[in-house]
């Protein structure tokens, strides 16, 4: 019997991942949409709710939670989130109609979530008043903590890689490296977008629309054309880091806290 699902998921690499994951898993399944925003999921849902049997939810979207998609709609499925963080996992399982897929997912993680819905989600839809608990719950504590690692693939191993290593993130063809000071490069499953989310401003600047660097992997700065920064990181990035006239103040009062 084919199941309707919807995938919710800013990131374009893990999305087509997990449609593929779910296909080959279950040939039955049918993907209605993909979705990247909580405006452009509101205004998909508002009209397609009624055709999907099962939703897939990235939680953290780059415009927002998508759980604050449910103050515009009254979720009518179950709902299994996709997250890199623990404790918003651990509060999601609590809450009734909800499953959770924690990042970077295997085919066994999403088998055992289809597994489940078969099995007891199926019939179950979001209670609204725990969504708001939910809700409420992250945006107490997403200021609290920043992310202290990411989990990369490395010589087939999976090896936890602590974000103080990571010198700068840089992105090409939608796909994320992170370089560390010996040299190495990884591949992140994210976007800088949300990487700058869970970082600490602190330690970490958004150079331009491709590089995050960190405080201490400046070694110096040259003056460019225009009013233009040209940031030098080590190790040294195959192209210049270059910071926009407009936000060189910004960088610059950062680089002195």
């Amino acid at each position: 019997m084919p199941i309707n699902i919807a995938i919710i998921e800013d990131e374009p690499a893990i999305a087509r991942n997990l449609e593929f994951t779910l296909k080959n898993l279950e040939p039955e399944i049918n993907v209605l949409q993909k979705l990247d925003s909580v405006k452009g999921s509101i205004d998909w849902l508002q009209n397609h709710m009624g055709d999907c049997q099962l939703l897939f939810m990235d939680i953290r979207l780059t415009d927002g939670l998508s759980i604050e998609i449910f103050k515009s709609i009254s979720p009518s499925v179950p709902v299994i989130f996709i997250t890199a963080y623990d404790h918003y996992a651990l509060e999601a399982f609590r809450v009734n109609g909800l499953d959770y897929i924690l990042k970077p997912f295997q085919s066994e993680d999403v088998e055992k979530a289809l597994k489940k819905y078969k099995t007891t989600l199926g019939n179950k839809t979001v209670e609204n008043d725990k969504i708001h608990e939910l809700l409420n719950y992250i945006q107490n504590n997403t200021s609290k903590s920043y992310r202290e690692a990411y989990l990369v693939h490395y010589q087939n191993k999976l090896i936890p890689l602590p974000v103080d290593k990571i010198q700068w993130f840089f992105t090409e063809q939608e796909i994320v490296y992170a370089h560390t000071a010996d040299g190495k490069k990884y591949t992140i499953e994210s976007t800088l977008d949300k990487i700058l989310a869970e970082i600490s401003p602190k330690l970490f600047f958004r150079a331009n629309r491709q590089f995050i660097v960190q405080r201490w992997a400046v070694r110096d700065i040259d003056f460019y054309f225009n009013g233009r920064l040209v940031v030098n990181v080590e190790p040294k990035p195959h192209e210049k880091i270059i910071v926009s006239k407009a936000k060189s103040p910004e960088f610059k009062k950062w680089l002195d806290e």
